[in-house]
């Protein structure tokens, strides 16, 4: 069972919360083929994630100390988006997150991990 913190507004009188009861982050019951459907959250090892548009992008200095601080101090509380493809896995978001990791010297990320098609990594490469 995973622990989070919610930050709830003062002024907010009323809201809902809703969780799965599965392990894996899927509302009951699934969806898709194959049993199940829904994401999966895992710890990957950073050097099995391939980041197909890491040179298009710069990240904030600012943004990946703040998050190594809190890394350190309370752990990755959002986990990346992965999509894994054929048995690879690709990260094209979560930069901060993923850069804060590897300057601290971590060897893993929590993922949450959607399969995919070659198509659909075609889409994400445009």
């Amino acid at each position: 069972m995973a622990n989070f913190v919610l930050h709830v507004p003062v002024n907010l009188r009323c809201f809902t919360v809703s969780a799965s009861s599965s392990s894996n982050g899927a509302p009951p019951g699934g969806s898709g083929s194959g049993g199940g459907g829904g994401p999966v959250i895992v710890e990957l090892p950073l050097d099995k994630i391939r980041r197909p548009l890491l040179r298009t992008r710069t990240n904030d200095p600012n943004k990946v100390q703040q998050l190594m601080d809190s890394i350190s101090e309370i752990g990755l509380q959002v986990p990346i988006d992965v999509l894994e493809v054929d048995g690879a896995y690709y990260g094209f978001s979560g930069c901060h997150r993923y850069e804060a990791h590897q300057r601290l010297g971590l060897p893993t990320i929590r993922c949450k991990i959607r399969r995919g098609t070659k198509e659909t990594l075609r889409h994400h490469m445009r």
